[in-house]
């Protein structure tokens, strides 16, 4: 292979790359099934044609048939006159017609097969025209689902999926954050509210104490009453404590 030979080869697959690759398959079907139409439509008008045809042919038939019996009838009616030239004239004009008719009715037959052959392939066509327009509808249906899916898995191809984790991870940490610091906040409530009940608690007991010491020094400090001669007579707590004193101080001499 020429060396031009192989850079045709290669355009021209260069080429039908494109072509392709430039197809929409939608556009495709439907442009088929306006072909499709098109064809059917001028099948329609052949057959309209081949039997406007063979109704003329019939006709030309039915009217030679027509001929040759009427010829026929004329001939039939000399002969009753007893006129044979007459009679003679009438059957040659009957098998001119006759002949007629038979040739035309060659055509009639082989014009009917035709008509009948082009109404199969009409019947056809509609058929595959009907099957056609319920493939592409569904090839439509199949399109559009693959394109969806494709700018399905785009959009998910442009979603990063690690940073996303990472955000959620991030603001999980925070509301976990949050939720700590809001009960640590309610720990500490509640110890300064039972701090200030144990002051209250343990404060009432030093201001008893308090109280207690205050009449003492109230009592202390007032006048003592005289004693009454019965007093004086009973020996004090100090002369007892002399008197053992100095006993101690016998015993040890």
């Amino acid at each position: 292979m020429g060396l031009l030979d192989r850079i045709g080869m290669v355009a021209k697959s260069n080429l039908n790359a494109l072509v392709t690759a430039a197809e929409d398959p939608e556009k495709i079907l439907e442009q088929t099934i306006i072909d499709m139409q098109e064809d059917l439509v001028q099948l329609r008008q052949a057959v309209a044609q081949s039997m406007a045809a063979l109704k003329r042919q019939e006709q030309q038939y039915n009217q030679a048939q027509t001929q040759a019996s009427e010829w026929e009838r004329r001939a039939m009616l000399a002969l009753q006159k007893g006129d044979e030239n007459l009679a003679r004239e009438a059957l040659s004009r009957k098998k001119t017609h006759a002949e007629t008719a038979a040739s035309l009715k060659a055509g009639v037959d082989q014009q009917g097969g035709q008509v009948d052959s082009l109404k199969r392939n009409l019947v056809t066509i509609e058929g595959k025209i009907s099957e056609a327009k319920t493939k592409k509808e569904m090839l439509k249906a199949r399109i559009q689902s693959a394109k969806a899916q494709e700018n399905l898995n785009n959009m998910l191809g442009k979603v990063n999926t690690n940073s996303a984790s990472a955000v959620f991870d991030r603001m999980e940490e925070r509301v976990l954050m949050a939720e700590a610091k809001a009960g640590a906040s309610a720990e500490l409530g509640m110890d300064n509210l039972e701090n200030q009940f144990a002051q209250l608690e343990s404060g009432s007991g030093v201001d008893d104490e308090l109280a207690a010491l205050k009449a003492k020094m109230i009592t202390s400090s007032s006048p003592q009453p005289a004693l009454s001669p019965s007093d004086s007579s009973k020996p004090s707590v100090g002369n007892m404590i002399d008197a053992e004193l100095e006993e101690l101080r016998n015993q040890m001499k």
